[in-house]
């Protein structure tokens, strides 16, 4: 199954609350650890991890926190996902890893490979800026091809 890292999880939670409904545009990490019930202390360091790849900035004092250092439509989805996870996988090889035994004879590797990187222009496609901002209806528009020449179909993914 594809699935993200709950720091992944967390650092999306925390930079659309910094994009979409934090006070002033900042927050503390313990405030946002408290709006979504979350370890305080993992919740900073990957507001630090977020930092250090220039996603928000921290300011430090009584009155310091996060708010992001750009504007959340600059900002994809998979640069956040690739900064705290690191690149996109969905099988254990990647195309400049030839050691698996199969890799020769493999029939599902370059398929999935397609599948990856339809997944990564979607991420890719959608910024933070569309995530809850409550001007759409939460949707992203994904397009799937079925079948020969003229099979595209546009479907919604939530």
């Amino acid at each position: 199954m594809l699935r993200l890292s709950k720091k992944t999880d967390y650092g999306l939670l925390a930079l659309q609350y910094l994009a979409h409904e934090a006070p002033a545009g900042g927050a503390s990490a313990r405030a946002i650890a408290e709006r979504y019930d979350i370890p305080v202390e993992l919740l900073a360091k990957v507001l630090q991890h977020l930092a250090r790849f220039g996603f928000v900035a921290a300011q430090k004092g009584a009155h310091g926190g996060y708010q992001l250092a750009r504007p959340a439509a600059s900002i994809s989805l998979a640069d956040i996902v690739e900064a705290i996870d690191g690149p996109l996988a969905i099988t254990a090889c990647g195309r400049k890893d030839e050691q698996c035994d199969q890799y020769g004879s493999c029939t599902v590797r370059d398929p999935l490979w397609r599948v990856r990187d339809r997944i990564l222009t979607v991420l890719q496609t959608t910024t933070l800026a569309e995530m809850g901002d409550g001007d759409g209806d939460g949707r992203v528009p994904v397009t799937v091809t079925k079948g020969g020449p003229g099979g595209t179909v546009p479907v919604e993914a939530r």
